[in-house]
């Protein structure tokens, strides 16, 4: 129970934001929504508003949906007359068939926009109220014959940027360390008042997580501290907190597409993958470190659902966008057999990837 509600949590709050964004732009170009779902499956409670809209929550919280008015094949124009011919002249308008191209576009493209703006809100919350660490690091030991003595670090030496990130914070060494995709991890150090570039080649080893788990860990063989012994943390104005969270959103978006990047060409750690046993239990482990440790998951996990749903693979909002694409270079939508196509293919990744991220979840486990 002690993972099981706080997933449950996690899970609605980013699921119904996510559905709130696809919600929240067909209404306002007048697409009738007719149900509202948290989970799928059996209905366990809901209620109906003005609008006629069902509101509910389902027995399986894994996910959510929108159903508009008329949803047959809802992001499909292809058998568009067929369709309206069932309909009044008054239903017709209540259609997302019906809809201009830059509305059906935005209506599906709000589910991942409310995610990144949930992002934006808790980390610009935080920055406000809790502060943002801007504790310059410096190297207070260098381990002997390790990629960063090879490389050239030294003792005093400040950390000022990795690879083409700009480091402000002690906290952002690790990051930037463990994020690089590449071989090799290009430092930039402050030495006597002079920039210095260096390059090491960090070491893999097994490790744990602060919550415990079993983490593969890029090192290269340095003690970090404060530059002048003490920690900087300011609380931040609201614009510079809002650029603060987008800055973060954008660094997790690019590592993210980086590490998917990485998989395809067989590069990539796909160990640390998981499906939804792997975000329940971090989800736990998480909320006993606290309410805003547990915010903070909240914001990435809706980071992570926003991007991989603007991926182009069919099924995924990202897909759908990917047909408008088409559909404004043809000047037509695609035919429905192209398009069906295109949906088992789709189906066949999203398939495959659960049964690859449910292996490594019940792997972690120690089930396999």
């Amino acid at each position: 129970m002690s993972y099981i509600i706080p997933f449950i949590i996690l899970i609605t709050v980013v699921v119904f934001i996510h559905e709130y964004g696809h919600y929240y732009f067909a209404r306002r170009y007048g697409v009738a929504v007719t149900d509202f779902s948290i989970g799928f499956g059996k209905e366990i409670f809901g209620f109906n508003d003005k609008n006629g809209t069902r509101w509910k929550f389902c027995l399986i919280p894994l996910g959510g949906y929108v159903k508009f008015f008329g949803d047959r094949n809802v992001f499909s124009q292809s058998e568009q007359e067929e369709l309206l011919k069932k309909y009044s002249k008054e239903d017709q308008k209540k259609l997302f068939v019906t809809k201009p191209l830059y509305q059906r576009s935005l209506i599906v493209a709000g589910g991942p926009l409310a995610n990144f703006l949930l992002a934006i809100l808790i980390f610009t919350l935080i920055n406000i109220f809790v502060g943002k660490d801007f504790t310059q690091p410096k190297i207070e030991e260098v381990t002997i014959n390790s990629p960063a003595e090879k490389a050239g670090l030294k003792k005093n030496d400040i950390i000022i940027g990795i690879n083409d990130n700009k480091v402000e914070s002690i906290l952002e060494v690790s990051t930037y360390i463990n994020t690089n995709n590449a071989e090799k991890l290009k430092i930039q150090v402050l030495r006597d008042q002079k920039k210095i570039s260096l390059v090491a080649i960090p070491e893999i080893i097994d490790s744990k997580d602060p919550l415990g788990n079993s983490v593969k860990k890029k090192i290269i063989g340095i003690k970090i501290g404060p530059a002048n012994n003490e920690f900087n943390k300011e609380k931040l104005g609201p614009t510079k907190a809002v650029y603060y969270a987008t800055k973060e959103i954008w660094f997790v978006s690019k590592t993210t597409i980086q590490f998917v990047g990485s998989m395809f060409q067989g590069k990539a750690d796909t160990s640390q993958l998981g499906g939804p046993i792997k975000i329940a239990k971090i989800s736990g482990q998480v909320m006993e470190f606290g309410i805003l440790a547990f915010l903070s998951t909240i914001a990435y996990i809706s980071i992570s659902l926003g991007l991989i749903n603007l991926f182009p693979i069919p099924l995924l909002d990202g897909g759908h966008l990917m047909f408008y694409l088409f559909e404004k270079i043809l000047g037509r939508p695609l035919s429905q057999a192209t398009q069906e196509g295109f949906f088992r293919i789709g189906l066949f990744l999203l398939l495959s990837l659960m049964l690859f991220t449910t292996f490594s979840d019940l792997k972690d486990l120690g089930l396999f």
